[in-house]
């Protein structure tokens, strides 16, 4: 454990891959310029790569006043031993007082090697952050800005705020899509540090000999509009429906857990607490009936359109237009409809008439 430096610096890890960095680092600097500027502080980046490239300059870009780029070709490829030995390192040196992963595969193995480590805490899978004060139970003391880990717990039945204030640097993983990606500002000027990696000694166990990733089947978080069924689309068969109002829309295709549970669609399009969180304009739920874990990861998007048989499902609450009634019916008079050249809210809404 470091001494607490409550004046440290905010820290995202610049997550890369092959030279390119993923997406939720990008995703994560909007949020960690809001903490800083909050504290007033710099927001750093750090990076660990085999080459650089253009990333510390995308990272400045994206709201980083400083960026610690480690170089190293054996940082190519993600190793905790050797991820973790260069973060700790730089943690010891630098003190910062937040530190910030994604929820990612390696943003979930890497925290708490680190974390483990470093003898502090670690929130998982965090939804929402901010800088508030915390007065712990029996204690007269109130701990001024605190970063309040906002996340699920319970099986997203309650909402946990979570609060770290004597083991720093504070540190949490954050779900993808939850934060919103700022636009670049290239104008933006800032610090690259460069650091040593200092791995000699350190046991990287792992030969990387080949690397073979599959491509999602669908791209939800870049889709303007979804649409998605849940288990009251009643089978796999059945599920063609939402297929085929999606093809209809230029549309993406999701589902609820349970729709994915069940064997209607592949895993790539799950949407929720437990799959991809999702921005579009439009989405429309079909059979879906927004339980919690579903509506934290669509309750964002511009406008939700809700097919259901139950008024008083919670998807209605989330919805901004309801249909009741059954899907089997009301999918194929939108799907009609649109193609007759009515816009979507023009085809619900002549439904919900009828």
């Amino acid at each position: 454990m470091i001494e607490v430096n409550r004046q440290g610096e905010v820290w995202i890890f610049a997550e890369q891959e092959d030279g390119k960095l993923s997406d939720v680092p990008l995703e994560l600097m909007s949020k960690g310029r809001e903490l800083a500027d909050k504290l007033s502080v710099p927001l750093a980046a750090v990076l660990l790569a085999a080459d650089g490239g253009d990333m510390p300059a995308a990272l400045i870009a994206q709201g980083a006043d400083k960026v610690y780029v480690v170089i190293d070709e054996r940082l190519g490829h993600y190793q905790a031993a050797g991820y973790g030995h260069v973060l700790c390192s730089l943690i010891e040196q630098h003190t910062p007082q937040i530190f910030l992963y994604g929820a990612t595969p390696i943003g979930r193995d890497l925290a708490p090697t680190v974390a483990s480590a470093m003898k502090c805490g670690l929130t998982a899978d965090c939804t929402d952050l901010q800088i508030g004060d915390h007065k712990p139970a029996g204690s007269d003391e109130v701990h001024k800005n605190l970063l309040l880990q906002i996340r699920p717990a319970f099986g997203g039945n309650i909402i946990a705020t979570i609060v770290n204030f004597d083991r720093w640097p504070q540190m949490a993983t954050v779900r993808e899509g939850v934060m919103p990606l700022g636009e670049p500002d290239t104008a933006r000027s800032g610090e690259i540090v460069e650091c040593a990696a200092n791995l000699d000694g350190v046991q990287l166990p792992l030969e990387i000999i080949e690397s073979h990733r599959r491509e999602k089947a669908v791209n939800l978080k870049a889709s303007r509009i979804i649409v998605a069924g849940g288990a009251g689309v009643g089978s796999k068969d059945n599920f063609q429906l939402i297929w085929d109002l999606a093809h209809c829309l230029g549309a993406a295709v999701g589902g609820s857990r349970a729709a994915i549970d069940l064997g209607f669609v592949d895993h790539d399009h799950q949407i929720g607490q437990t799959g991809t969180t999702v921005r579009p304009a439009l989405y429309i739920a079909c059979g879906i009936s927004g339980a919690v874990q579903h509506a934290a990861g669509m309750s964002e998007a511009g406008k939700i359109l809700a097919i259901n048989t139950d008024a008083d499902a919670p998807i209605m609450g989330l919805a901004h237009f309801g249909i009741v009634g059954d899907l089997n019916v009301v999918i194929p008079k939108m799907i009609k409809i649109i193609r007759s050249g009515a816009g979507v809210e023009q085809a619900a809404q002549q439904v919900a008439d009828a």
